[in-house]
């Protein structure tokens, strides 16, 4: 399989944060935003991590009763990701 160009990264990168964008607050496991993108689960998780690690969005790995998941991962775009975004709207 090619490697994907960093500027190609970023781009998806911004998909996601845009489809977070749109759906804030809720919060979606890694499997449903592949899906909205037409990606490798793999692949955007990786991305996740990366956006995480720049304060984009956060990790929530517990369910709402406070049980933490086992194989799975829920994300939200970040409070401060929101703000910018909604600036330039």
């Amino acid at each position: 399989m090619p490697t994907i160009s960093q500027e190609k990264r970023e781009r998806i990168s911004e998909q996601i944060l845009h489809y977070l964008f749109g759906i804030f607050p809720k919060q979606v496991f890694t499997s449903d935003i592949a899906k909205e993108l037409a990606r490798d689960e793999e692949f955007i998780k990786s991305l996740l991590i990366e956006l995480q690690k720049k304060d984009l969005v956060i990790k929530i790995d517990k369910n709402p009763e406070g049980i933490k998941y086992s194989r799975r991962l829920r994300w939200r775009i970040s409070n401060k990701a929101h703000e910018i975004y909604k600036k330039m709207q």
